[in-house]
């Protein structure tokens, strides 16, 4: 479902779930991501003008790296530093798996990828084996154009789904999947509500990011309200960074629009990898001070779309949010200072996070699996590589009810 204007989509999953402790105590200490070695796919070499035959050598040393670098993407799970004494648990995933569309339609994004990463019928192993190794109990996918291919291997796995397609020319989507023995909005249990959203990519059109994150929001009080204020998850591609200000709506609920440009409200301006690398330093902060001089007044209907009244130029939200990534705290080689994540998604032209799993109360993280630091993903050269299927890294997280989720709610919406 669509909602304000533009190319963003999600989708809410308003369900009564039963969590059976028969799914405890999964939480690996350490998880390896799917092994490509026996895979009969190669790497293409790069190409090089030269006829010389030391080119032919040196094309394969260079494929030979990148398989030794893949060999060391090793992501560790880490557990919460006071468990919750709650046996009740739940798993979920958020993945932008980058549609098939989009990794043909942007070559330019994937210049140092060999095109056999590329290739579908490849990435669909490596994204299914990930997911189905990680066992979660939800699954919240992004950027889905090849829904039914996944599906096929997924059902066969225990799952069930339900899939959105964008509205429009586009072919991707939001699609959802759960374990097929939970119970769905049936009978006596745990109830927790799900959103999965992918958020507009133009950096320029803050407004409408801002706009289509508040109404996901917004529909999932009024949901969780209508079956007893139960908890709710919300996970996907937001599209912001952690040092945005659409981050600090999501954590503070409240954003005064009027103090930013809507170019930079999602913080992506500066994420390319040279950026990030601290390469070319000095050029970026001058880039930034020319921008300064050249700053765009917001209309009456931007403001509109961004907190829902021409007269208001402050969005709220009525949800006392967190992120499980922020909340447990990890290594200073994956972290940045706000917890989160350093990176979820490098590309040729990227390099940083925007991917989340927010959750309020009556629920907490009890674990996450932990993301890779900079040293690796630059070794990559870009992804996807061989043993990851996307240019995002999937984000996993365990859940278990509080205290104050333990209400057990009846009936059906």
């Amino acid at each position: 479902m669509d909602c304000c204007s533009g190319s963003g989509s999600f989708r809410l999953f308003p369900a009564a779930i039963t969590v059976k402790p028969s799914s405890l105590n999964r939480r690996p200490s350490l998880v390896f991501l799917s092994n490509s070695s026996s895979s009969k796919t190669t790497a293409n070499a790069t190409v090089f003008s030269s006829t010389d035959s030391s080119s032919s050598s040196l094309s394969s040393d260079l494929n030979n790296r990148r398989r030794h670098n893949s060999s060391q993407i090793v992501r560790h799970w880490v557990d919460a530093y006071q468990p919750l004494a709650s046996h009740e648990r739940f798993k979920v995933v958020s993945y932008n798996i980058l549609g098939n569309r989009n990794a043909l339609k942007h070559r330019d994004l994937y210049q140092n990828v060999p095109s056999s990463y590329l290739k579908w019928c490849y990435r669909k192993r490596i994204i299914c084996d990930e997911i189905i190794g990680w066992d979660p109990d939800i699954i919240c996918l992004q950027e889905v154009d090849r829904y039914f291919d996944l599906f096929k291997v997924l059902k066969k796995a225990g799952y069930g789904g339900c899939y959105k397609r964008r509205t429009g020319d586009h072919v991707d989507g939001c699609a959802m999947l759960w374990k097929s023995d939970m119970q769905i909005c049936n009978g006596e249990s745990k109830r927790l509500l799900v959103g999965n959203i992918h958020v507009l990519y133009n950096p320029s059109r803050g407004d409408i990011k801002l706009g289509q994150i508040r109404f996901l929001l917004s529909r999932a009080q009024i949901l969780s309200k209508k079956w007893g204020n139960i908890p709710v998850v919300l996970t996907g591609d937001f599209n912001s960074t952690p040092q945005s200000a659409i981050y600090n709506f999501l954590s503070s609920s409240e954003l005064n629009v009027l103090l930013y440009e809507k170019k930079e409200l999602s913080g992506q301006r500066n994420c390319r990898p040279a950026q990030v690398f601290d390469v070319n330093k000095e050029t970026n902060n001058s880039l930034s001070m020319v921008d300064g001089l050249f700053k765009i007044n917001w209309t009456g209907e931007e403001v509109k779309v961004a907190t829902g009244s021409s007269e208001h130029h402050i969005a709220v939200h009525p949800l006392k949010l967190k992120s499980s990534y922020a909340t447990i705290e990890g290594s200073t080689s994956t972290r940045d200072l706000n917890g989160e994540p350093l990176a979820t998604s490098y590309h040729s032209k990227f390099l940083g996070t925007v991917d989340y799993l927010w959750y309020s109360g009556g629920i907490a993280p009890t674990g996450v699996l932990d993301t890779l630091p900079f040293d690796i993903l630059r070794r990559t050269g870009g992804l996807p590589c061989e043993k990851l299927g996307s240019d995002h890294l999937a984000l996993v997280s365990e859940f278990g009810f509080t205290e104050e989720g333990n209400t057990t709610f009846s009936g059906s919406a």
